[in-house]
């Protein structure tokens, strides 16, 4: 399978209505925020998480579409399975023919190694992988209101001391009060919040992983359904609201320059991706007016539209169509 050769930005659409859609460790796992502005933000790891589910879903995590980063799992173990497949030094070490091997096969059989990259040099050394695909943090159009939410949770989990069977923990229960057998807890979740990612897709790296047609296919597959699959009561409702794709074609008439400009590009990201130029989302005040609130609750809310007399030469725009399952092409 032969590597992709255009350069692609896109600016992805998602939301969360009554929910938490990325947790901070560090604040108590409350949504994170900009402090400045009072903004959402969502991690760039956040996304890359659910594209990698996605895909280990579809494809029942076999190659070449199997996925290295999993959850609960030792990375050195497909490192290790890598060397043992291309006869190197699965105890470490080895020369570089050995390393790049191994790095070879690592990127033939996983789908995040292609796409995302990879330090896989952690135990038995496979190198390292620059993925042609990345994804910048998310931030929220509109300031988010963070709220905590008092729960009760009917039961309790106490480790009873002396505790052997099942005899033992039913004793326990019976010398309890009633309210002692119940607990509170607390969870963090926005009102509403709308936001944009911003993704790029290097033509040039895609060579060193051979990043393909079919893999870019999938991504965007990924990015579109991946919250179908992700459903939770902490997330809340999310949902993709729009995927908006700038792929790189060229101008010249010479075939060898315009393959040269398409891998290389035809204008700067932030003449594509930044908001207002070829993309604007905007409230919709007459929405807000006609459900007499003062900030955005629900999509209706907003206002996406496109302006393709704003596209630089030699890039098209396509947009994800869920009724075709599939990129449209815009004119």
């Amino acid at each position: 399978m032969s590597a992709i050769q255009n350069r692609y930005e896109f600016l992805y659409l998602f939301d969360c209505e009554n929910g938490n859609p990325n947790g901070d460790p560090d604040a108590g796992n409350s949504p994170r925020i900009d402090p400045e502005d009072m903004h959402g933000l969502v991690s760039d790891v956040a996304i890359k998480r659910r594209v990698r589910n996605y895909v280990q879903a579809a494809f029942g995590n076999e190659a070449p579409n199997a996925i290295f980063v999993e959850h609960s799992s030792n990375l050195n173990k497909p490192i290790t399975a890598a060397h043992e497949a291309t006869s190197g030094a699965p105890a470490g070490g080895g020369n570089r023919a050995q390393v790049g091997k191994a790095r070879v096969w690592m990127c033939q059989q996983f789908f995040d190694v292609r796409t995302f990259g990879a330090v896989m040099s952690t135990g038995p050394n496979a190198g390292q992988v620059r993925g042609p695909v990345q994804v910048a943090f998310s931030r929220s159009v509109d300031p988010i209101l963070p709220m905590d939410v008092s729960i009760t949770r009917m039961a309790v989990a106490e480790k009873v001391s002396g505790a052997k069977s099942v005899a033992d923990y039913q004793k326990w229960e019976n010398e309890q009060e009633e309210d002692k057998l119940r607990t509170m807890g607390r969870k963090s979740l926005i009102p509403y919040g709308l936001y944009v990612a911003k993704g790029f897709v290097s033509a040039n790296l895609a060579q060193g992983t051979l990043f393909s047609d079919d893999d870019l296919t999938h991504l965007w597959e990924a990015l579109a359904g991946m919250w179908e699959h992700d459903r939770s009561a902490s997330k809340g409702m999310m949902s993709c609201r729009g995927l908006f794709v700038f792929k790189h074609v060229g101008t010249d008439s010479n075939q060898e320059q315009r393959k040269r400009q398409a891998m290389l590009g035809c204008a700067p990201a932030q003449a594509l991706l930044d908001l207002g130029r070829v993309i604007d989302v905007k409230r919709s005040e007459s929405a807000m007016k006609e459900d007499n609130i003062g900030s955005p609750r629900k999509f209706a809310h907003y206002a996406v539209s496109t302006n393709t007399a704003n596209l630089p030469k030699g890039v098209e725009l396509w947009a994800w169509d869920d009724s075709k399952g599939t990129l449209v092409k815009q004119s």
